[in-house]
Protein backbone atom coordinates (compact mmCIF):
# COMPACT_ATOMS: atom_id res chain seq x y z
CA UNK A 1 0.00 0.00 0.00
CA UNK A 2 1.47 3.95 -0.71
CA UNK A 3 1.99 6.31 2.28
CA UNK A 4 -1.40 8.11 0.17
CA UNK A 5 -3.16 4.96 0.76
CA UNK A 6 -2.32 4.35 3.76
CA UNK A 7 -3.00 7.91 5.42
CA UNK A 8 -6.41 7.81 3.27
CA UNK A 9 -7.24 4.65 4.88
CA UNK A 10 -6.11 6.25 8.26
CA UNK A 11 -8.71 9.46 8.04
CA UNK A 12 -11.58 6.87 6.71
CA UNK A 13 -11.62 5.12 9.94
CA UNK A 14 -14.61 6.35 11.10
CA UNK A 15 -14.44 7.43 14.83
CA UNK A 16 -11.35 9.79 13.98
CA UNK A 17 -13.10 11.10 10.80
CA UNK A 18 -16.21 12.01 12.37
CA UNK A 19 -13.93 13.51 14.88
CA UNK A 20 -11.33 15.98 12.56
CA UNK A 21 -14.78 16.54 10.60
CA UNK A 22 -17.63 17.26 12.91
CA UNK A 23 -16.06 17.29 16.22
CA UNK A 24 -14.53 21.11 15.20
CA UNK A 25 -15.45 24.46 15.01
CA UNK A 26 -16.93 24.02 11.78
CA UNK A 27 -18.48 27.29 11.03
CA UNK A 28 -15.10 29.15 11.50
CA UNK A 29 -13.03 26.24 9.68
CA UNK A 30 -15.46 26.35 6.52
CA UNK A 31 -14.80 30.37 6.51
CA UNK A 32 -11.16 30.25 6.41
CA UNK A 33 -11.17 27.23 3.92
CA UNK A 34 -13.41 29.61 1.96
CA UNK A 35 -11.16 32.42 2.33
CA UNK A 36 -7.68 30.39 1.76
CA UNK A 37 -9.51 29.11 -1.23
CA UNK A 38 -9.98 32.72 -2.89
CA UNK A 39 -6.23 33.62 -2.34
CA UNK A 40 -4.76 33.77 -5.73
CA UNK A 41 -1.37 34.30 -4.61
CA UNK A 42 1.20 31.72 -5.72
CA UNK A 43 2.50 30.63 -2.56
CA UNK A 44 -0.94 30.06 -1.02
CA UNK A 45 -2.81 28.73 -4.54
CA UNK A 46 0.19 26.41 -5.64
CA UNK A 47 0.24 24.22 -2.27
CA UNK A 48 -3.09 24.43 -1.70
CA UNK A 49 -4.00 22.71 -5.28
CA UNK A 50 -1.59 20.20 -4.90
CA UNK A 51 -2.95 19.09 -1.35
CA UNK A 52 -6.60 19.20 -2.75
CA UNK A 53 -5.02 17.08 -5.56
CA UNK A 54 -3.41 14.51 -3.67
CA UNK A 55 -5.84 13.93 -0.57
CA UNK A 56 -8.60 13.52 -2.99
CA UNK A 57 -7.45 11.80 -6.05
CA UNK A 58 -9.01 13.90 -8.56
CA UNK A 59 -9.30 13.39 -11.86
CA UNK A 60 -9.04 16.34 -14.10
CA UNK A 61 -9.11 14.43 -17.38
CA UNK A 62 -12.23 15.79 -18.83
CA UNK A 63 -11.73 19.52 -17.32
CA UNK A 64 -11.75 22.71 -19.44
CA UNK A 65 -8.22 23.65 -18.00
CA UNK A 66 -5.63 22.25 -15.79
CA UNK A 67 -4.49 25.29 -14.39
CA UNK A 68 -6.09 27.20 -11.77
CA UNK A 69 -5.34 30.22 -10.19
CA UNK A 70 -6.53 29.54 -6.93
CA UNK A 71 -8.27 26.45 -5.35
CA UNK A 72 -11.78 27.91 -5.79
CA UNK A 73 -11.08 27.59 -9.27
CA UNK A 74 -10.46 24.50 -9.24
CA UNK A 75 -13.37 23.40 -7.57
CA UNK A 76 -15.60 25.17 -9.75
CA UNK A 77 -14.09 24.06 -12.76
CA UNK A 78 -15.64 23.91 -15.85
CA UNK A 79 -15.46 20.72 -18.11
CA UNK A 80 -14.61 20.50 -22.41
CA UNK A 81 -17.69 20.69 -24.32
CA UNK A 82 -19.20 17.45 -24.59
CA UNK A 83 -17.52 15.86 -21.24
CA UNK A 84 -20.97 15.42 -20.12
CA UNK A 85 -24.31 14.23 -22.12
CA UNK A 86 -27.76 14.97 -21.02
CA UNK A 87 -30.32 11.88 -22.07
CA UNK A 88 -32.56 13.85 -24.60
CA UNK A 89 -35.60 11.75 -24.00
CA UNK A 90 -38.01 14.50 -22.19
CA UNK A 91 -39.29 11.83 -20.30
CA UNK A 92 -36.33 10.89 -18.99
CA UNK A 93 -35.36 13.13 -15.74
CA UNK A 94 -31.42 13.35 -15.61
CA UNK A 95 -28.80 13.75 -13.24
CA UNK A 96 -28.37 17.18 -11.90
CA UNK A 97 -24.17 16.15 -11.09
CA UNK A 98 -21.77 13.85 -10.84
CA UNK A 99 -22.52 12.06 -7.51
CA UNK A 100 -22.24 9.04 -5.72
CA UNK A 101 -25.92 7.94 -4.97
CA UNK A 102 -26.89 7.81 -1.74
CA UNK A 103 -30.11 6.80 0.08
CA UNK A 104 -33.02 6.79 -2.78
CA UNK A 105 -36.56 5.45 -3.41
CA UNK A 106 -40.54 6.29 -2.08
CA UNK A 107 -41.22 8.84 0.34
CA UNK A 108 -43.02 6.89 2.77
CA UNK A 109 -46.16 9.78 3.93
CA UNK A 110 -43.62 12.63 4.83
CA UNK A 111 -40.66 10.20 5.51
CA UNK A 112 -37.59 10.22 3.80
CA UNK A 113 -34.21 8.74 4.84
CA UNK A 114 -30.97 10.26 5.26
CA UNK A 115 -29.66 6.37 5.28
CA UNK A 116 -30.99 2.99 6.62
CA UNK A 117 -32.14 3.36 9.88
CA UNK A 118 -31.74 7.50 9.98
CA UNK A 119 -35.55 8.60 8.74
CA UNK A 120 -36.46 12.64 8.44
CA UNK A 121 -40.09 14.59 8.43
CA UNK A 122 -40.15 16.49 4.78
CA UNK A 123 -41.70 19.10 6.52
CA UNK A 124 -37.88 19.34 8.83
CA UNK A 125 -36.49 20.14 5.44
CA UNK A 126 -38.77 21.72 3.82
CA UNK A 127 -40.86 24.71 5.78
CA UNK A 128 -43.71 24.93 3.25
CA UNK A 129 -46.25 22.79 4.08
CA UNK A 130 -48.16 23.22 0.99
CA UNK A 131 -44.59 21.64 -0.86
CA UNK A 132 -44.67 19.14 1.60
CA UNK A 133 -48.25 18.12 0.81
CA UNK A 134 -46.99 18.33 -3.37
CA UNK A 135 -44.38 15.39 -2.57
CA UNK A 136 -46.05 13.21 0.08
CA UNK A 137 -45.42 9.49 -1.25
CA UNK A 138 -43.28 10.58 -4.18
CA UNK A 139 -39.79 9.46 -4.54
CA UNK A 140 -36.20 11.01 -4.02
CA UNK A 141 -32.90 10.39 -4.43
CA UNK A 142 -29.89 11.69 -2.65
CA UNK A 143 -26.73 12.94 -4.41
CA UNK A 144 -23.44 13.39 -3.07
CA UNK A 145 -20.56 15.14 -4.89
CA UNK A 146 -17.16 14.71 -2.95
CA UNK A 147 -13.77 17.48 -3.01
CA UNK A 148 -12.54 15.76 -6.21
CA UNK A 149 -16.02 15.61 -8.04
CA UNK A 150 -17.16 18.44 -10.71
CA UNK A 151 -18.76 20.57 -8.52
CA UNK A 152 -21.34 22.15 -11.10
CA UNK A 153 -25.03 21.24 -11.19
CA UNK A 154 -27.37 21.05 -14.36
CA UNK A 155 -30.99 21.32 -15.26
CA UNK A 156 -32.16 17.84 -15.03
CA UNK A 157 -35.07 17.85 -17.37
CA UNK A 158 -36.51 21.33 -19.48
CA UNK A 159 -37.75 23.03 -16.81
CA UNK A 160 -39.18 26.78 -15.46
CA UNK A 161 -37.61 28.12 -11.66
CA UNK A 162 -40.45 29.16 -9.82
CA UNK A 163 -39.05 29.63 -6.58
CA UNK A 164 -35.59 29.24 -4.38
CA UNK A 165 -35.66 29.49 -0.39
CA UNK A 166 -32.36 30.01 1.50
CA UNK A 167 -32.37 28.55 5.15
CA UNK A 168 -29.42 28.84 7.29
CA UNK A 169 -28.25 25.91 9.57
CA UNK A 170 -24.90 24.23 10.42
CA UNK A 171 -22.23 22.62 8.03
CA UNK A 172 -22.31 18.66 8.87
CA UNK A 173 -20.32 16.55 7.05
CA UNK A 174 -22.39 14.81 4.73
CA UNK A 175 -20.38 11.41 4.27
CA UNK A 176 -21.86 8.48 5.35
CA UNK A 177 -20.18 8.53 8.36
CA UNK A 178 -21.69 11.71 9.56
CA UNK A 179 -25.25 10.18 7.87
CA UNK A 180 -24.95 7.25 10.41
CA UNK A 181 -24.56 9.50 13.47
CA UNK A 182 -26.22 12.43 13.32
CA UNK A 183 -29.85 12.59 13.30
CA UNK A 184 -31.94 14.80 10.26
CA UNK A 185 -28.28 16.07 9.64
CA UNK A 186 -29.64 17.41 6.21
CA UNK A 187 -32.57 19.49 7.90
CA UNK A 188 -30.15 20.81 10.25
CA UNK A 189 -27.22 22.25 7.41
CA UNK A 190 -27.99 24.97 5.52
CA UNK A 191 -29.85 24.63 2.15
CA UNK A 192 -31.61 26.27 -0.24
CA UNK A 193 -35.09 24.85 -1.60
CA UNK A 194 -35.45 25.26 -5.49
CA UNK A 195 -38.89 24.79 -6.90
CA UNK A 196 -39.10 24.03 -10.37
CA UNK A 197 -42.12 22.76 -13.25
CA UNK A 198 -41.14 20.48 -16.26
CA UNK A 199 -41.55 22.46 -19.63
CA UNK A 200 -42.98 18.80 -21.02
CA UNK A 201 -45.76 17.61 -18.18
CA UNK A 202 -45.81 20.58 -15.88
CA UNK A 203 -45.07 18.29 -13.15
CA UNK A 204 -43.22 20.08 -10.30
CA UNK A 205 -39.68 18.66 -9.50
CA UNK A 206 -37.93 20.08 -6.22
CA UNK A 207 -34.01 20.36 -6.00
CA UNK A 208 -32.62 20.82 -2.76
CA UNK A 209 -28.81 21.76 -2.42
CA UNK A 210 -27.42 21.09 0.85
CA UNK A 211 -24.16 22.68 2.49
CA UNK A 212 -21.82 20.73 4.25
CA UNK A 213 -18.52 22.09 5.95
CA UNK A 214 -16.10 23.44 3.76
CA UNK A 215 -18.27 24.43 1.64
CA UNK A 216 -17.50 28.57 1.12
CA UNK A 217 -21.39 29.25 -0.68
CA UNK A 218 -23.81 27.87 -3.14
CA UNK A 219 -24.07 29.60 -5.98
CA UNK A 220 -26.88 29.88 -8.42
CA UNK A 221 -26.67 31.01 -11.90
CA UNK A 222 -30.61 32.05 -12.49
CA UNK A 223 -29.80 34.66 -10.12
CA UNK A 224 -27.39 37.05 -8.74
CA UNK A 225 -23.97 34.65 -8.96
CA UNK A 226 -22.01 37.89 -7.74
CA UNK A 227 -23.56 37.06 -3.85
CA UNK A 228 -23.48 33.72 -2.25
CA UNK A 229 -27.35 31.98 -1.50
CA UNK A 230 -26.37 33.03 2.43
CA UNK A 231 -26.38 36.64 1.52
CA UNK A 232 -29.44 36.67 0.05
CA UNK A 233 -31.40 35.88 3.22
CA UNK A 234 -34.42 33.27 3.81
CA UNK A 235 -36.71 34.85 2.40
CA UNK A 236 -38.92 33.39 -0.36
CA UNK A 237 -37.86 34.27 -3.63
CA UNK A 238 -39.85 33.94 -6.73
CA UNK A 239 -38.49 32.97 -10.10
CA UNK A 240 -39.46 32.42 -14.01
CA UNK A 241 -36.29 31.34 -15.20
CA UNK A 242 -36.11 28.74 -17.65
CA UNK A 243 -33.74 25.95 -18.14
CA UNK A 244 -33.27 23.41 -20.91
CA UNK A 245 -32.17 20.18 -20.00
CA UNK A 246 -28.08 20.49 -19.29
CA UNK A 247 -27.98 24.16 -19.14
CA UNK A 248 -26.09 24.96 -15.84
CA UNK A 249 -28.00 25.82 -12.05
CA UNK A 250 -25.43 26.68 -10.55
CA UNK A 251 -22.35 25.19 -8.16
CA UNK A 252 -20.98 24.29 -4.78
CA UNK A 253 -17.89 25.76 -3.95
CA UNK A 254 -16.83 22.66 -2.46
CA UNK A 255 -18.20 19.13 -2.75
CA UNK A 256 -21.82 18.52 -1.05
CA UNK A 257 -25.36 16.73 -2.02
CA UNK A 258 -28.09 18.02 -3.67
CA UNK A 259 -31.09 16.02 -2.73
CA UNK A 260 -34.30 15.77 -5.97
CA UNK A 261 -37.89 14.95 -5.16
CA UNK A 262 -40.83 14.06 -7.40
CA UNK A 263 -44.27 13.75 -6.88
CA UNK A 264 -46.27 10.35 -7.18
CA UNK A 265 -46.29 8.76 -11.12
CA UNK A 266 -42.55 9.02 -11.24
CA UNK A 267 -40.67 5.88 -11.38
CA UNK A 268 -36.55 5.55 -10.54
CA UNK A 269 -34.34 4.42 -12.65
CA UNK A 270 -33.50 0.85 -11.90
CA UNK A 271 -30.15 1.25 -12.32
CA UNK A 272 -29.54 3.72 -9.74
CA UNK A 273 -27.63 1.68 -6.74
CA UNK A 274 -26.74 3.21 -3.42
CA UNK A 275 -22.84 4.07 -3.28
CA UNK A 276 -22.29 3.59 -7.00
CA UNK A 277 -21.42 6.87 -9.27
CA UNK A 278 -23.11 8.48 -11.19
CA UNK A 279 -22.22 11.34 -13.93
CA UNK A 280 -24.51 14.42 -14.71
CA UNK A 281 -26.77 13.79 -17.75
CA UNK A 282 -27.43 9.96 -16.74
CA UNK A 283 -31.10 9.02 -16.18
CA UNK A 284 -32.32 9.42 -12.84
CA UNK A 285 -35.75 8.89 -13.25
CA UNK A 286 -38.74 8.62 -16.17
CA UNK A 287 -42.18 10.33 -16.34
CA UNK A 288 -45.26 8.69 -17.47
CA UNK A 289 -46.72 10.85 -19.83
CA UNK A 290 -43.94 12.82 -21.29
CA UNK A 291 -43.87 13.48 -24.73
CA UNK A 292 -41.32 10.37 -25.85
CA UNK A 293 -42.11 8.20 -22.97
CA UNK A 294 -43.01 4.48 -24.50
CA UNK A 295 -45.36 3.38 -22.13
Amino acid sequence: MTMRGAFLRLLMQEDLNFLLTNRIPRRLATRIVGRIAAIEHPLVARPAVAAWRFFSDVDLSDAETTRFASLRDGFVRRLRPGARVFDADPAVIASPCDAIVGAHGRIEGDRVYQVKGFPYRLGDLIPDAALVERYRDGSFVTLRLTAAMYHRFHAPADLTVEGVTYLSGDCWNVNPIALKRVERLFCRNERAVIETRLDSTSMPMLLVPVAAILVASIRLGFMDTERSLREQGSARVPCTARAAKGDEMGWFEHGSTIIVFVPRGVTLDPALAEGAPIRAGMPLARVSGAAGDAD
